[in-house]
């Protein structure tokens, strides 16, 4: 009932027109995907915010996701929008399917539970939370990069190779890989974060050579990246003082709780939550460090909600091993920052609806954000010590 719930806007969803441009069912694969894609393959540039606003019915501009994106994900933006769609969205049920196998095998490293009770459990739970339905219902590539980001986690001692290539697939949005490969250097795996680097920017570099190609050169190229990035700092949606973005990121956070943002505090922000999980991750026993390094990548830089999917394995992990260890130091901490992530998959749109009515927006896209701050931190003080035997 929830799958089919969270499939249906893709053939119910109105085809893209200028009259429908504030339309949010699939609103992520119409403005970054289909339609950047299609201005690819058509000769232009899809990360200049002026062609795109101008020339096709989305309501944002394409930002700066990795180049290779506009060739993996072309077999959705080939057919017609309907088919497109539809498409992608069965494809992201597989992958959050794939993401919930993911966590089975790695819940049973540690708890001998059977693994396809556990994967339908957590699909299950998956497609009925907020978060989960949100990727279907917006038409999001979070599921890919989840299964990216959990995936190098999984395997970067036992199969670097692997692990390498799942980095690459997180690389897909730059806020995810570089936050994860600073941290998987951190705690060793050298190899696994710079292949992974390696191979993300070889797969772009093509992309890359043709928009260069195509625009004249170097120069109106990164005149065009200065221009993406400019006009996504001004958005409502992604700028860090604005009190309606559903950013979830520390500094973010900051403003919509105090109402005061000092200048530089994305910056100071990046690197105090990284050098401080950097330096607990190596020394942390693996779950609480797999839930540390997740997390620090979704509060140090932007992020939404949404983006706590690439959580579920490492929450499946900490939540299974609680119950054992409740009793040793560290280990309640640990649970409570699974209890404080899972607030953004229980925030469903009726409670986020009654928020809003009684308290303002101000405190409603508020919530999600301290929630995944506040995991955030007692991750660290778990992680502080909880040590491998």
């Amino acid at each position: 009932m929830s799958t089919w719930h969270a499939i249906s806007p893709s053939w119910q969803v109105p085809l893209p027109t200028p009259a429908v441009v504030g339309e949010e069912r699939l609103q992520d694969f119409r403005d970054a995907l289909y339609f950047p894609i299609r201005e690819f393959l058509g000769g232009g540039n899809p990360y200049d915010p002026a062609v795109m606003v101008g020339r096709w019915p989305v309501r944002q501009d394409f930002n700066l996701y990795q180049p290779y994106h506009l060739l993996l994900h072309a077999p959705f933006a080939l057919p017609g929008y309907r088919v497109g769609a539809v498409a992608f969205t069965l494809f992201s049920l597989l992958l959050l399917v794939a993401l919930a196998a993911l966590a089975a095998h790695a819940v049973r490293r540690y708890v001998p539970v059977p693994f396809s009770v556990t994967t339908v459990v957590v699909a299950a739970l998956l497609v009925t939370s907020q978060v989960g339905k949100a990727q279907l219902y917006v038409g999001q590539i979070n599921p890919l990069v989840a299964l990216g980001a959990a995936g190098a986690l999984l395997a970067r001692r036992d199969r670097p190779g692997w692990a390498a290539a799942a980095l690459a697939l997180a690389w897909l949005k730059p806020q995810y890989g570089f936050p994860l490969a600073v941290l998987l250097f951190a705690r060793g795996s050298r190899r696994v974060a710079l292949l992974g680097t390696a191979i993300a920017a070889a797969a772009s570099l093509p992309v890359v050579v043709l928009l260069v190609v195509r625009g004249g050169g170097i120069g109106p190229f990164l005149d065009v990246v200065v221009a993406n990035l400019t006009h996504a700092r001004g958005t409502d949606y992604g700028a860090v003082d604005s009190v309606t973005a559903q950013r979830i990121d520390v500094a973010a956070v900051l403003f919509r709780v105090t109402g005061w943002v000092p200048s530089g505090v994305e910056l100071v922000v990046l690197a105090a939550v990284l050098v401080t999980s950097a330096l607990l991750v190596r020394t942390a026993k693996a779950p609480i460090a797999d839930l540390l390094t997740l997390l620090a990548v979704v509060v140090c830089v932007v992020h939404q909600p949404g983006d706590v999917l690439i959580t579920v394995p490492a929450m499946a992990v900490v939540a299974a091993l609680w119950w054992r260890h409740r009793g040793e130091p560290g280990w309640g901490a640990a649970g409570l920052a699974v209890l404080a992530l899972a607030v953004p998959f229980a925030h469903l749109y009726t409670v986020d609806t009654l928020v809003g009515s009684v308290l303002g927006s101000r405190v409603a896209v508020t919530v999600d954000g301290v929630a995944v701050v506040v995991a955030w931190g007692l991750a660290v003080a778990a992680a502080r010590r909880v040590r491998p035997a």
